[in-house]
């Protein structure tokens, strides 16, 4: 594994832009489906009442867990 150094401000900048866009591409799937909460569409999903949502559910979950993994993260620096 290869270590990198940089400023500590840089890092925040780049968590912050990666947020923003892990944000932008959960909206694009809540409107894609009419949808305003991620756990309503999460649970009709589950649940087959949104049909052929479940790439979308997939999706969703793991930009969920990419964004608590990077928050995270923004809070150690």
């Amino acid at each position: 594994m290869t270590t990198v150094s940089f400023d500590k401000s840089d890092a925040k900048d780049l968590i912050t832009y990666k947020l923003r866009n892990i944000q932008r591409e959960i909206s694009t799937i809540l409107d894609k489906w009419s949808e305003s909460s991620i756990d309503s569409f999460l649970e009709r999903s589950q649940l087959g009442k949104i049909e052929e949502s479940e790439n979308d559910a997939i999706d969703l979950k793991q930009l969920l867990h990419e964004q608590r993994k990077l928050q995270q993260m923004l809070k150690k620096l």
